[in-house]
């Protein structure tokens, strides 16, 4: 089994910068892609982005692309979600998602990042 812990949500004020971690444990060499969902209040969870677990490539929605950014540390079993230029609409809680295979995923347990105007 793998675990997923994040971290590094928080209040941020509109055109601000926020950087979530995830640290991976457990049965890590079974990860494919580690990534980035998030769930608005009232709204569906959606994919914010992913990455090799090698950091090799990267994919992202339309809406962040180009203000966000996604890394990885191989060695450490840990994703990064640099988040730039943030807006009102960034507001959820974001879950980190480890992709073990095409069936079978991990989540964590969320962190909130709010988004004042």
């Amino acid at each position: 089994q793998v675990q997923l812990v994040e971290s590094g949500g928080g209040l941020v004020q509109a055109g601000g910068s926020l950087r979530l971690s995830c640290a991976a444990s457990g049965r890590t060499e079974r990860i494919n892609y580690m990534g980035w969902f998030r769930q608005a209040p009232g709204k569906e969870r959606e994919f914010v982005a992913r990455v090799l677990r090698n950091g090799r490539r990267a994919d992202y929605a339309d809406s962040v692309q180009g203000r966000f950014t996604i890394s990885t540390d191989y060695a450490k079993s840990t994703v990064y979600l640099q988040m730039n230029n943030l807006e009102s609409d960034d507001t959820a809680v974001y879950y980190c998602n480890a992709q073990i295979s095409s069936t079978v995923n991990a989540w964590g347990k969320g962190t909130q990042v709010t988004v004042s105007v």
